[in-house]
């Protein structure tokens, strides 16, 4: 009996799946969006909107202007069935939306900019270190917050988010994420001296910015010696517990995920912080994600270094909500953020609320397409589906326990996310 209601409940699945996707295909092709000035809640008519094909690279296949209620249409016969990027340019600064497969409306929410500093603080530096054989991999993380009243986005096309590297440095590579955490990898302007910048867009919310470079590493022991550029931030240390790590005035702040963090509080603006690190770890995997900023905020065609292209990432199936460490996620986009970019792309697609997913670029047309692996494939999908909400269900709680530990939360806050975040995991787990 249960081997029946079995079979039964799986035809029933893929039955429903199949709907959806004769649903998807039929939206094909059509895209219809509405542009919003986020500062005055009015429509932003006569914008320039842009349709962006993310395979191969950032290339344009369309453009078009918003009519006077700020609305706009794409044709075009990718639509629906791959990954696309909708460009608003607003005042002279890009403002980016995703277009998962399937999706087939879409809305862009822009905002003034203001080149006031002010508008923006940076209460958090978390430093990652992964050593790699002779190297040292070293990851830095802001979070920037807007609070700006009115909203308003911070924004200077010669770089508004400057950052220093340590003497004997070299830069693999930057990204900045906006208020839904999804990071497009960052031209970086020099600013000589191993001092760079990024330009982009800061929306009202909570964004940041991370980037990554190689220190050597002889004899699996190192002094790094931070540059401080935001005095106000508090300063979070992670690194595995096989690694020796010490600071003036950094204490242990317990662990999460496998991984142990160390805190002190800001440091003097303009000031060197050194911080020892010795011992060994395995190299991270490629299990990281990365994508393109739903929210975009950014300049990507400004900067000395061309335009930049959102980094992408292949996620593995189903994991163990806790084997790996959640900041291996954090090291492999950097360290195989190039790598992956010459490789296939993947889509976004939208699978639980609040989760964003990223399965292989073909998966979700594929499905269904021959109908005697039907069933295998979707079920295939599905699983490769949940398994990539996992990992991304398992950034999102390590970013939570992060801003806890930062004291960026408050306890309420963080109960409420925690709860959320909970409830989708048993959930996915349960599916």
């Amino acid at each position: 009996m249960r081997n029946w209601r079995t079979r039964l409940a799986a035809r029933f699945a893929l039955a429903v799946v199949a709907c959806v996707v004769a649903a998807v295909v039929a939206q094909a092709g059509t895209l219809r969006g509405t542009v919003k000035n986020g500062t005055t809640s009015k429509p932003a008519a006569d914008t320039e909107v842009i349709l962006i094909q993310l395979q191969g690279g950032m290339q344009p296949v369309a453009n078009t202007k918003t009519d006077s209620q700020g609305q706009f249409t794409f044709d075009n016969p990718t639509l629906g069935s791959a990954p696309m990027l909708v460009r608003a340019v607003f005042h002279g600064v890009n403002f980016h939306q995703p277009v998962p497969p399937g999706t087939s409306t879409v809305e862009i929410e822009v905002f003034d900019p203001t080149q006031d500093a002010k508008t923006i603080s940076v209460p958090t530096h978390i430093v990652i270190f992964q050593p790699n054989g002779p190297k040292l991999i070293v990851g830095e993380e802001y979070s920037v917050a807007n609070n700006a009243n009115p909203k308003q986005a911070y924004f200077r096309a010669d770089g508004n988010f400057d950052f220093a590297l340590p003497e004997g440095a070299q830069l693999q590579q930057a990204a900045a994420w906006g208020p839904s955490g999804m990071p497009v990898v960052q031209s970086t302007i020099d600013k000589t001296k191993n001092r760079y910048a990024v330009a982009f867009a800061f929306r009202p919310g909570e964004s940041g910015v991370r980037y990554s470079y190689e220190m050597p590493y002889a004899g699996n022991t190192a002094s790094i010696k931070l540059p401080t550029v935001y005095p106000d931030a508090k300063l979070l240390v992670l690194g595995a517990p096989s690694l020796q790590i010490g600071g003036d005035g950094l204490e242990p702040n317990g662990q999460e995920q496998g991984m142990n963090i160390y805190g002190r509080g800001p440091l003097t603006k303009g000031s060197v912080y050194s911080v020892s690190v010795s011992g060994t770890a395995p190299p991270p995997n490629a299990r990281g994600g990365g994508g393109g900023d739903s929210d975009g905020g950014g300049q990507p065609d400004q900067g000395a270094a061309g335009q930049s292209q959102v980094s992408v990432t292949q996620i593995p199936g189903r994991l163990d909500v806790l084997k790996w460490p959640l900041v291996v996620g954090f090291l492999g986009l950097f360290a195989m953020g190039a790598i992956f970019l010459t490789r296939k792309p993947v889509a976004v697609v939208a699978g639980v609320p609040g989760v964003e997913i990223a399965v292989p670029a073909g998966a979700a047309a594929s499905i269904g397409t021959k109908k005697g692996a039907a069933a295998s494939q979707t079920i295939d999908d599905v699983d490769a589906a949940v398994g990539s909400s996992l990992d991304s269900l398992k950034d999102q709680i390590f970013r939570l326990e992060l801003r806890r530990q930062a004291g960026t939360i408050s306890e309420e806050e963080y109960a409420q996310e925690r709860a959320r975040a909970e409830k989708v995991l048993r959930d996915l787990v349960r599916g």
